[in-house]
Order: structure tokens, then C-alpha cells, then sequence
């Protein structure tokens, strides 16, 4: 499954692309931590990174999750996102989570991968809502997020365990039909 952005393209992960994500994220390793779980000491293994790879795969299949990478229009590997716990019914709700290689960041290549995954979801997937969550403090993503479309809606107290301790996170959502509700407005002159 490829999904074609403005300049990116996300793409399910496969096995071969061990080498290159391993290089990336060991190269961005202390641009990274500060907002993600303990890394594994060692590193991810070839054979745990095609578990993961095959079970991603059957979460796309299902339906249920989506893990994509970010690539360049050359295929060059920038970057992560996700759509996972996936839910329909009453409910068509999902929630994306991400990562970009330093050299990548903040030349947005983020804000393209998450306007092409929303487009993605409302419109393939149908769903009403994707929510992100994010560190109080991590002003880059809070200002990415709110670029791209999303609203803050409150505070997940001690939400996740990133860096060996709970945190707290702001939660962001971006329904369906917000960009075309802004366009309205803005243009209604409210």
C-alpha cells in the first residue's frame, strides 16, 4: 500500500528496509528520545524488526492499524506514522503517532505525511476522528499539529510511559470535514 502526498509518499514498511530505518534511527537516536519509550538495549534485531514488519502487515490487512514510512519522492527514507487502534461503529475513530529523522525535521515533510494519512482516513477508511497526543513542552509537534488542522482537547494525565517515566500529554483531534468547516467560516468572514 503506497499513499502519494504533496512531496511524500507513505509506504507499509517491508523487511528489506532494515538497514536504512536502523541507520536513521540510530542516527537521530538523541533528536528522538526525549519523546519516545525507552530505546532497547541492544537495538532492535533484524529478526524482531520482521516480526514487526509481519504483524504490521496483518494490522493493515485487519484493518485495525496502519504503519507507514515516510519516504522522500526519491524513495529515501525520512521518517514514521502510524494509525493505530482503529475503530468503527459508533465509534470511527483512530489515533496517529509519529517520528522524523533530524535530518528531515522541520521542513514539512510531517505536515504533508499528516494531511496525506487524515485524507487517508476519512476518506478510505471513513472515520470521523483521528486524535494525536503529545509531551506538554514539545512545542514542535504542538505547532505541527495545529497546523495541520488539529485542535487541543484536553490533558491525558500520566498518558505514557516515554523516557522511563509516566507523562502527561495533550490530546489533539481533527474530525471530518474540518478543513472544509475553517474554509466556511473564513470565508463567511466569522
Amino acid at each position: 500500500m503506497r499513499l502519494r502526498g504533496r512531496n511524500v509518499i507513505l509506504r507499509l514498511p517491508r523487511r528489506s528496509d532494515f538497514d536504512e530505518w536502523s541507520e536513521l534511527r540510530t542516527r537521530s537516536r538523541a533528536f528522538l528520545e526525549p519523546w519516545e519509550p525507552v530505546w532497547p538495549n541492544p537495538p532492535i534485531s533484524r529478526r524482531e524488526f520482521a516480526k514487526t514488519v509481519r504483524r504490521q502487515g496483518q494490522d493493515a490487512r485487519r484493518k485495525t492499524g496502519f504503519s507507514f514510512f515516510i519516504l522522500s519522492a526519491h524513495d529515501e527514507l525520512m521518517g514514521g506514522i502510524t494509525l493505530s487502534n482503529v475503530r468503527y461503529g459508533v465509534c470511527q475513530n483512530g489515533e496517529i503517532g509519529y517520528w522524523m529523522g533530524e535530518p528531515f525535521a522541520g521542513k514539512g515533510h510531517m505536515h504533508d505525511a499528516i494531511d496525506t494519512l487524515c485524507d487517508f482516513a476519512f476518506r478510505d477508511l471513513n472515520l470521523h476522528r483521528v486524535q494525536a497526543a503529545c509531551i506538554p513542552g514539545n512545542e514542535r509537534s504542538e505547532r505541527l499539529l495545529k497546523k495541520a488542522g488539529f485542535e487541543r482537547e484536553g490533558l491525558l494525565r500520566s498518558y505514557l510511559f516515554i523516557g522511563g517515566v509516566w507523562r502527561d500529554h495533550h490530546l489533539y483531534a481533527r474530525l471530518c470535514g474540518d478543513d472544509e468547516r475553517s474554509r466556511a467560516s473564513k470565508g463567511s468572514g466569522l
